[in-house]
């Protein structure tokens, strides 16, 4: 196979290049009271990319990046870019065992943790034999053989960026799978940036600061940025989620857009300290993960008045959104309950058996092809074949396409759960289920929830003349999975309903749980 050569088609870095040229003293990054201009952006990632050439990293190899949200994490991905080399972020609320898996499946060299998981750090070097070097950031003493961050930008001369483009491969996103072992999503740097021009067209996103209160190892939190690095907007940048943190960003800097998902915007509209702030500045609301009620929206349309929501549906295989509900859409009626239309970049249809496509109005398969699909799943050639047919992404989700174009999910194939924005797999829950001595069986499905979209829901058999709480059920679970993975509440039943070859029968399970 030829490799691409370097600076042929988009790449990550491409944008910091322009803004340099442009603004350079204008702010890049807000993160607390610290700002940082694109120049000084710049020239810290440049050197951040020597030192990790003095680390050993040369071109195709991966930099793993477990961290909280930061400006530094901006900083980390176009700096692995610029170093010609991989980055792989990783879910910070996955449990030790998870990131342990996760660093041996896409063997990075180097790792890069925040104060938060320095602890972690001598378990995942026991664990994982291609780490050679770790890297800590933020504020903070710096373990014992670990290399800190600023000291390193300080002490490296910059290098010239490598202008990793095109094909080659910007980053390895980890997804929940269907086998109980999350998957490494291979995107290319122009999957990234056609999935950041696809979210400027869509969303007609403006300059301005972009507020990110998610977590930025999500592509829920990467799209929109690599976004608004092709706008040349600054970026505020929140280390976690919280109301009031959100309002006193967006009043203190004027924020213009924002991602949230569902659950978040119902935490704001609902808190009454929303009144004492001047929000009146946001114009764009991204949500994703799942459909907003009717309820939700009309309140969140009080409380930011002047601002335009939209929905994307979407994947980390297709780089985040394929679709967009528009802003024009977000009115009371049937199209409030769509994924919207195709994004600018992206194609839909609905097939049936055989891969045939189906007529508008049929429930089958939703697949996606377009510039934003991934290139393969990392190491895994097999479920590669299997997702990826004649060019299109088989997305597993079940819906169907109106005679306008527009997407309805009506089910989830993977039986997929999606609680508070976040991916949870009902295989993975049930799999750590099962290793409790004393369950029998179980099955696990999502259970409509106004505060999360659905929470995670288990229904478990135990075994005869034992006991089990479900407060000890979920402990259990959430020492193997991560704590939001876990199910959020449990009922005991005597045996689970099945077919006559013996499957269990989930959809009878969610329509007992169906308003």
């Amino acid at each position: 196979m030829t490799t691409p050569a370097h600076g042929h088609g988009p790449y990550l870095t491409q944008s910091l290049h322009q803004s340099v040229q442009r603004t350079p003293d204008e702010v890049m990054t807000i993160f607390g009271d610290r700002m940082r201009t694109f120049r000084e952006v710049a020239d810290r990632v440049a050197s951040f990319a020597g030192a990790l050439h003095d680390l050993g990293i040369g071109p195709g190899d991966r930099v793993a990046i477990l961290a909280g949200n930061s400006d530094d994490y901006c900083e980390l991905m176009l700096a692995t870019a610029w170093a010609d080399a991989i980055f792989v972020p990783l879910n910070t609320r996955w449990s030790t065992a998870e990131v342990i898996y996760g660093v041996n499946d896409s063997g990075p060299r180097v790792l890069i943790v925040d104060q938060h998981f320095a602890g972690t750090v001598p378990e995942l070097l026991e664990n994982c034999p291609s780490l050679e070097s770790v890297v800590c950031c933020g504020p903070g003493e710096i373990p014992a053989n670990v290399h800190g961050y600023e000291t390193l930008i300080a002490a490296t001369a910059p290098v010239t960026d490598a202008r990793r483009s095109g094909e080659e491969t910007a980053g390895i996103f980890y997804t929940g799978g269907t086998t109980g072992f999350p998957k490494g999503v291979v995107l290319t740097h122009g999957n990234l940036q056609t999935a950041g021009l696809g979210a400027y067209a869509a969303l007609t996103l403006g300059g301005g600061a972009y507020l990110h209160p998610a977590p930025m190892f999500h592509l829920g939190g990467i799209v929109p940025w690599v976004a608004h690095m092709i706008v040349g907007g600054s970026h505020v940048v929140l280390g976690e989620f919280g109301v009031r943190a959100v309002l006193e960003a967006i009043d203190a800097h004027e924020v213009r857009a924002m991602t949230l998902v569902p659950a978040m915007i119902q935490w704001i509209v609902n808190d009454p300290v929303a009144a004492d702030f001047d929000l009146s500045s946001v114009r764009s609301i991204l949500y994703g993960a799942s459909p907003i009620s009717e309820s939700v929206l009309t309140r969140a349309l009080e409380v930011f008045p002047s601002a335009g929501f939209a929905q994307g549906y979407g994947m980390s295989e297709t780089t985040g959104p394929s679709s967009y509900l528009r802003a024009d859409d977000h009115r009371a009626g049937r199209r409030l309950r769509s994924a919207g239309y195709s994004c600018p970049h992206a194609e839909l249809k609905v097939v049936g058996d055989g891969d045939v496509e189906l007529p508008a109005g049929t429930v089958g398969e939703v697949c996606v092809r377009g510039g934003g699909v991934m290139r393969e799943y990392w190491n895994r050639p097999e479920e590669t074949r299997k997702a990826l047919r004649d060019g299109w992404m088989h997305t597993g989700d079940a819906g169907y396409l109106d005679d306008d174009g527009y997407l309805f999910i009506v089910d989830r194939l993977k039986d997929m759960i999606i609680t508070g924005g976040e991916n949870v797999y009902s295989t993975e829950v049930e799999n750590a289920i099962d290793a409790h001595p004393a369950v029998a069986e179980c099955a696990v499905i999502g259970r409509p929830d106004e505060q999360w979209g659905e929470r995670v829901h288990a229904v478990v058999v135990v075994k005869q003349g034992l006991d089990l709480s479900a407060d000890e059920l979920r402990a259990h679970v959430s020492e193997r999975i991560a704590r939001y993975k876990a199910p959020r509440s449990v009922d005991f039943v005597p045996a689970l309903p099945r077919t006559n070859t013996g499957k269990v029968l989930k959809r009878d399970l969610r329509d007992q749980y169906r308003p």
